[in-house]
């Protein structure tokens, strides 16, 4: 095994993903003003994405269509395209594992890979790095920042440091000067809320918090406080996740990271909802139940929370699937505490049908709920995916496409 302190972590953040697809499936929109709008047809709808040139006219990501239109009058709004984002983000990471096997998404637009074992190939990071930023423009015209460091917390703010298109380094004897100075909030693990308590202690650099009182830290924010030090500190020794993983054969589950934060029981509920009735039908489709509901929940801050529930017969009823995840939402997570980056749901202890035991007192209303499912999966083999919709989803736009290949989760964790 490498040492931690001989490691060479990449980060690859793909720039402006959502518009830049648009723009070289679109050559023609590649030199105006362009976002991507969760529904360009109403003037609330929220910007989700825009190449350069509307970046520099002020446009931000999370502005309403009417106030992006405020800044550049000329911005031309599309609708999203979520099946190609996924095609191309499945491109890059094929890429990625060109250069190594370990490769740990987060999202579909950004990795960290571990290329300690590949230097005898490609040569040092900054080689590498801008070896991948090559292929990945020769080959899908996309373009691509990418931070080079010793752990992945520097390794992803230096890739912050300089966008679009660029390589930039940062070595156990630069990183003070160059990271410390920043803001605290460009710090993995540090959202707003927790910026604003750092204040509150005359924190507001990373250099400071690395100056910082460990056991102050401690006291305020708990064993993250100290992990938010020794971050600070350069001690980041987190590893990176190998990027191909058998599936368990235990389970089955389905994963997804948001188009733009979930801060609200409502949206996490929508999403879940949404991977349940993936679940359910998949199960349905292949004859099996299940008996445990776990749900996993990370938010942007990098949290993480993992609970699950065991239920009180096996199904394959997407609402008793969501149920069981929306009561360990409730008892794991609150609105506005931490905002979720990705919810994951997945049903354990799998039967097939034929060796499932029912009992006798299962609910009526179960029985019910299974057989509405199945003639909606009749309707939707009939008529396609898009045909009939549960509650609640149709209208949630960061939600992916209904359509997405649920074989295909480079983002799932």
């Amino acid at each position: 095994m490498v040492d931690s302190s001989d490691r060479l972590i990449l980060h690859c953040d793909l720039n402006n993903f959502y518009a830049s697809v648009e723009c070289v499936t679109h050559p023609e929109w590649k030199n105006i003003p362009l976002a991507v709008a969760g529904n360009p047809e109403k003037r609330h709808g929220v910007i989700l994405a825009k190449n350069e040139i509307a970046k520099r006219s002020g446009i931000k990501t999370g502005d309403t269509i009417w106030q992006a239109m405020q800044k550049e009058p000329s911005l031309k709004c599309v609708a999203p395209h979520f099946s190609e984002y996924m095609k191309y983000s499945k491109q890059v990471f094929d890429i990625y594992t060109r250069f190594t096997s370990q490769v740990e998404p987060f999202g579909p637009d950004e990795c960290w890979l571990d290329v300690t074992g590949s230097i005898k190939l490609f040569g040092t990071g900054k080689q590498i790095a801008d070896k991948i930023r090559e292929t990945v423009k020769s080959e899908t015209g996309l373009t691509l920042s990418a931070g080079v460091s010793f752990n992945k917390v520097f390794a992803k703010m230096a890739s912050d440091l300089r966008k679009p298109d660029a390589t930039t380094v940062v070595t156990r004897t630069t990183f003070r000067k160059t990271l410390w100075n920043l803001p605290v909030s460009d710090m993995l693990m540090v959202g707003k809320r927790t910026a604003d308590k750092l204040k509150k202690l005359n924190i507001y650099t990373v250099g400071e918090l690395a100056n910082a009182d460990k056991s102050v830290l401690k006291t305020h924010f708990g064993i993250n406080g100290e992990k938010l030090h020794d971050n600070a500190c350069g001690m980041d020794n987190e590893p990176v996740r190998e990027y191909v993983r058998s599936r368990e054969e235990k389970s089955v589950g389905h994963g997804m990271t948001a188009t733009r934060d979930i801060t609200t029981y409502a949206d996490a509920e929508a999403l879940i909802t949404y991977l349940s009735d993936k679940i359910a039908y998949r199960m349905r489709k292949n004859g099996l139940r299940g008996s445990g509901v776990s749900l996993d929940l990370r938010s942007y801050e990098l949290k993480h929370v993992s609970r699950q529930k065991t239920l009180g017969s096996a199904t394959c009823s997407a609402a008793d699937i969501s149920k069981a995840a929306f009561s360990l939402l409730h008892e794991n997570w609150r609105e506005n505490d931490a905002a979720l980056r990705t919810i994951t749901v997945s049903v354990y202890d799998i039967s097939r049908n034929d060796a499932v035991q029912l009992s006798l007192f299962d609910s009526e209303k179960s029985a019910k709920a299974e057989s509405l499912e199945k003639t909606i999966d009749a309707i939707r083999g009939k008529y396609g995916e898009d045909a009939i919709f549960r509650a609640g989803i149709s209208g949630a736009d960061f939600i992916y496409d209904k359509n997405d290949d649920e074989d295909f989760l480079p983002f799932r964790r």
